[in-house]
């Protein structure tokens, strides 16, 4: 857990705000006025993730930047259960505590299965979807997938990332491996799919190394791949899906850096396209899995223009 007032040499300047109506001490960002832009943020980072997106969006917007249960200045408590379904209600709390309607989501890796449940839930709440190199989980293919050989474990086309998780899985190793997350981000984030390395320095380093200094900070992380390598989030996925047309009926955009090494785009382009055959997708050739942190100032444009053609 990063202290509060920790800004990185400036380079994260917003206020803290935190919110322990779900238990724990839940931190977000809270800038700008007007119809709420929710950013959420998937593993290993937290909030950083979006600080080139805040300034320019919240000058139209209210920009709000939650970090995940057990991710960035929020705490990381051992006694809760760390699942798509815990963190998509953690959520939903914080919405219900800001009343938030109108909502455009941001999603990004995990937050794109973690926004995708809340709104299947609070659609009355949501008004637009922006995913960038996710999928929402709900389009009922299994394009770009394989069988993994266990009944119980999810469909899916093993990437880079996931070779390196299913491994030290198998070896019994996968707890201490990425227990030890603070010490090698750099190195499981260019594998996972960060391409803009020119902007590494100290500081880069020690924000998004900072939330995981011992393996108990690193819960968070190690749970979200066991997640779906389990198979723990097809019960609350099935669930999701008997409401899936609230889903299909809100407007959405697709950005994909192509040299994405957790999820396969084609994963992506499925899903997406089987809930929202019309909607526009954008390929960023020299972008990957962190697209915000590869391409801000393109990803910004797109958003910007998305919400400014889907007003209704």
């Amino acid at each position: 857990m990063i202290p509060a007032e920790e800004t990185f040499d400036g380079t994260w300047p917003f206020k803290p705000r935190f919110f322990d109506g779900t238990g724990f001490s839940q931190h977000y960002v809270d800038e700008g006025q007007g119809d709420p832009v929710v950013c959420l943020h998937g593993e290993p980072t937290w909030g950083y993730l979006y600080r080139k997106f805040i300034p320019p969006l919240s000058e139209t917007n209210r920009v709000i930047v939650p970090d995940h249960m057990g991710f960035g200045k929020s705490e990381t408590p051992q006694d809760r259960v760390y699942t798509i379904k815990t963190h998509a209600e953690n959520l939903e709390a914080l919405v219900e505590h800001l009343d938030l309607t109108n909502i455009t989501l941001v999603m990004q890796d995990w937050g794109g299965s973690i926004g995708a449940g809340f709104t299947l839930r609070n659609s009355e709440r949501v008004k637009r979807l922006c995913l960038l190199n996710t999928a929402c989980g709900y389009g009922g293919t299994g394009k770009g997938m394989i069988e993994d050989d266990s009944p119980n474990r999810l469909k899916r086309k093993f990437t880079p990332w996931f070779k390196y998780v299913k491994s030290h899985y198998d070896a019994g190793t996968y707890h201490d491996t990425v227990g030890d997350l603070g010490n090698h981000i750099l190195s499981v984030m260019k594998m996972i799919g960060f391409q803009n390395t020119a902007q590494v320095d100290d500081t880069w380093v020690r924000a998004y190394s900072s939330p995981f200094p011992t393996r108990e900070e690193c819960i968070g992380a190690i749970e979200f791949p066991l997640d779906a390598l389990e198979g723990r989030v097809l019960a609350y996925r099935e669930e999701g899906m008997a409401m899936v047309d609230k889903l299909k009926t809100k407007p959405a955009m697709l950005a994909v850096g192509m040299m994405d090494g957790a999820i396969d785009p084609e994963v992506m382009f499925a899903d997406f396209e089987a809930l929202f055959p019309d909607a526009p997708i954008v390929r960023l050739p020299n972008a990957g899995h962190f697209c915000q942190e590869d391409a801000p100032e393109t990803l910004i444009a797109l958003i910007q223009q998305f919400m400014q053609m889907s007003v209704s």
